[in-house]
């Protein structure tokens, strides 16, 4: 029973998605055209960039970077701007919930070995905002993007200018919350840098140069995914379960799910009008209450304004903690570390949240008018 209820709890989204898949296969009986409803380029593009960044991380590339970085730091406020920026940069192409996998663990250990505990759950809370801010600017950053970009069959200059405006913003704004840390000096000592496999990096470097020219449609997604099952499958083969293949079967379910309502017309002529110029608020504040990835799964189906729906479930991922799923992952990093206040940290996510979704609002509604 522990282990269901952890399962439960750990993957509840999908679980929910799952439920709403089956209710509406009896409404739209399984047939043929169910196999259309699969963005199969999305899951390809997904499971490959999911286990070649996990080789990444495996060659030790993410720790021997913040390590080196962060020993060049000598007050608070510069650690925390220094590991907010690790996680807002990285989550451009190593997805959000990564950046903060590898870089909140390592602030933990950071500010407790340099007696700073009282200040992280401010940093955790920025390098949460960062790495969902951050990975708004490219189509791999996070899996909403990716599958957007795919869907619209939008152009890397049609992305990159809406994104680019709202995620050079936001790079500005995490830095000066950044200053409200105290300018304290800092002593810590860290040690020899963590080693890293060159070898490793240099193979896997290059199959993420493969994932990105399938992004840029450069090659196509089999060729890709033949390419990176091969190589993986001579010379690392345990990478290829490192994938979330929940999240594969998430994105599986919703698009079971958003499928048979497009076929239901009753039901998607009232989406439909409910997204009529309202694309923007409706991404927001679905992203709210189901997180931003099922927000766009569910709501692409039914409107042609890619750009509004783009910003409105990057920006979504600000707000309450289900709001991106990356959020609740800090979140549990955060309560497992030594002290932990969860009451405190959520008012503080939920303050500095806000702040930056009111502000980023403001300057995407005047981009896409």
């Amino acid at each position: 029973m522990a282990t269901i209820r952890s399962f439960i709890r750990r993957e509840g989204v999908l679980l929910i998605a799952a439920l709403a898949a089956a209710v509406s296969c009896f409404f739209v009986p399984p047939d043929a055209q169910y196999l259309s409803y699969i963005d199969f380029r999305t899951l390809a593009l997904l499971y490959c960039l999911m286990t070649v960044v996990a080789g990444l991380r495996q060659a030790g590339l993410f720790a021997h970077l913040a390590h080196t970085l962060c020993r060049r730091v000598s007050t608070l406020r510069a650690m925390g701007a220094l590991l907010a920026a690790l996680c807002f940069f990285s989550s451009m192409l190593i997805t959000n919930d990564v950046a903060l996998l590898t870089f909140v663990p390592f602030a933990v250990v950071v500010l407790g070995m340099a007696e700073q505990r009282g200040a992280l759950i401010r940093v955790v809370v920025l390098q949460t905002a960062a790495a969902n801010l951050g990975s708004m600017l490219t189509p791999v950053g996070n899996p909403q993007n990716l599958y957007l970009y795919s869907y619209y069959d939008l152009s890397p200059g049609d992305f990159f200018r809406f994104t680019l405006p709202v995620w050079a913003l936001s790079l500005l704004l995490v830095l000066l919350a950044c200053l409200a840390l105290p300018q304290r000096k800092l002593s810590v000592f860290l040690g020899e840098a963590p080693g890293m496999d060159g070898r490793g990096v240099l193979l896997h470097g290059a199959l993420f140069a493969v994932c990105l020219l399938t992004v840029l449609r450069v090659i196509s997604w089999p060729l890709m995914l033949l390419i990176v099952l091969g190589a993986l499958l001579v010379l690392d083969r345990k990478l290829l379960l490192r994938a979330d293949f929940m999240l594969l079967l998430t994105f599986v379910a919703f698009f079971v799910f958003s499928g048979n309502l497009a076929r239901l017309e009753s039901v998607a002529q009232l989406l439909r009008s409910l997204l009529a110029g309202r694309e923007y608020l409706t991404a927001l504040g679905a992203s709210q209450v189901i997180s931003n990835v099922p927000a766009a799964l569910l709501l692409s189906g039914f409107t042609g304004e890619a750009h509004a729906l783009l910003l409105g479930v990057n920006v979504g991922g600000l707000g309450t903690p289900i709001a991106s799923l990356a959020s609740l992952i800090s979140m549990k990093l955060y309560d497992h570390s030594e002290h932990a206040r969860p009451g405190r940290y959520l008012a503080e996510f939920t303050v500095v949240n806000l702040l930056l979704l009111i502000l980023l609002s403001a300057v995407s509604l005047l981009l896409l008018r």
